[in-house]
């Protein structure tokens, strides 16, 4: 099985992520504001910050409810990046004077509607690689040619799984109701934490003290030290952990999904461009999926980048693919010892699950050297991680992905 949809071609090494002013990030948004109604559409350019950090300090600066604020995506806080949030009953005037620290507002428009999560056409990134090998234009050029016929692997990554790169397996034990295992992974493994109260903190609960623990942690883990604080009243595992907040939970079990068909993928990957009979091929013009009977009448349309092949976001109401693709996924939900009933938990948690396709189009590329490193252009449609192209280009450890800038705010 490859590592890479181009492993015929070397890697250009290097890492990402020295500064925010390395990787920027631009929504596309899918239509733009009409002019009129009662929501601020609002271009934000942000550094350094999570998108709800972002909108928690504008929704303080304009005196409106964070919850009554839309956004179209998140966006990562290790990067300069541009994005569209809709703001009830403000007016561009308003925002004419903010200063707020790693925010600036870029533009200001009236619009009917509420900023919805998916409501944008994709991204664009530019992103600076620095400490490349030789030949790293030549090579990246030849890898982004590949890339734009074939497909991009379709890729969550190592963003997608925390900072120890541990969100999926808290996930996994969600829905096997592991408590107590969810609680470990959430704490961490004192081995693979850096900051030292943090690792003082996991070694004391590891040691059976939550109360220690607690009063350990760094003081922006303050779900964390509800957790432990509840612990240490003697409160069952399973209390503890569902009085965490749901987008956190959520985010866990999304996490797990993501990790299975990141599985699905790595499978695939020698035949990322090819129909299986039983596939359910995604339609990349409108994101709906149809079942493959013959994939050899089929294949033009994949051969075009019109379809591809999907993969697993396994739920309760997941459509499932048939033959030898519909046998990989049900063995792969096998080995985790669950089946697609684990995925309705209720509390709010539930995952209805749906279709993904196993690769994605990318256009508008570019690539340039100068005296800082490679430069990286591209466009990715909405859902997909430019850390799938970097991996094919760069042909690095997951940790070079990831960069050098904080990815969390502990205190």
């Amino acid at each position: 099985m490859p590592d890479y949809l181009t492993d015929q071609l070397p890697g250009t090494g290097g890492h990402i992520k020295e500064t925010c002013e390395d990787f920027l990030v631009e929504e596309l948004p899918l239509y733009p504001a009409c002019g009129s109604g009662e929501h601020l559409m609002l271009e934000v350019e942000k550094r350094g910050l999570t998108t709800f950090e972002m909108m928690r300090r504008l929704a303080r600066a304009l005196q409106v409810k964070e919850r009554d604020m839309g956004y179209a995506g998140l966006k990562d806080a290790q990067a300069t990046t541009r994005q569209f949030i809709s703001v009830p009953g403000a007016t561009p005037q308003q925002t004419a004077d903010l200063d707020l620290e790693g925010i600036r507002i870029l533009s200001a428009t009236l619009h009917r509607n509420k900023l919805r999560p998916g409501h944008l056409a994709g991204n664009r990134f530019t992103i600076r690689v620095r400490d490349t090998g030789p030949e790293a234009e030549s090579i990246a050029g030849n890898v982004l040619h590949i890339l734009s016929l074939t497909g991009v692997p379709n890729f969550f990554g190592v963003q997608r799984y925390g900072v120890l790169g541990n969100s999926h397996l808290i996930g996994g034990a969600l829905l096997r109701q592991d408590y107590p295992g969810a609680i470990r992974q959430i704490i961490g493994d004192p081995e693979r934490i850096t900051n030292p109260s943090w690792r003082q903190a996991a070694e004391l609960f590891r040691d059976g003290d939550p109360a220690a623990a607690a009063a350990a942690l760094p003081r922006g883990m303050r779900d964390e030290y509800q957790l432990l604080q509840i612990l240490a009243k003697g409160q069952a595992p399973e209390k503890a952990v569902l009085t965490l907040p749901a987008r956190l939970l959520r985010l866990y079990l999304s996490a797990f999904q993501s990790y299975l068909f990141d599985r699905v993928v790595a499978m695939r990957l020698a035949s990322l461009d090819i129909l299986w009979p039983g596939d359910l091929a995604y339609k990349h013009d409108n994101g709906a999926c149809f079942l493959v009977a013959d994939a050899a009448t089929e294949q033009p349309r994949a051969d075009r980048l019109e379809i591809s092949p999907s993969g697993p976001l396994f739920g309760y109401k997941m459509s499932q693919a048939g033959a030898a693709q519909g046998m990989l996924e049900q063995a792969l939900l096998a080995k985790e010892a669950l089946s697609l009933e684990h995925f309705r938990l209720g509390r709010g948690l539930s995952m209805p699950g749906e279709r993904r396709p196993l690769r994605v189009p990318i256009s508008q590329t570019r690539v340039q050297t100068d005296a800082d490193g490679l430069l990286l252009s591209f466009a990715l449609p909405r859902g997909s991680y430019a850390t799938s192209v970097l991996r094919e280009i760069m042909k690095t450890p997951a940790d070079n992905l990831q960069g050098t800038v904080t990815a969390r705010n502990i205190e």
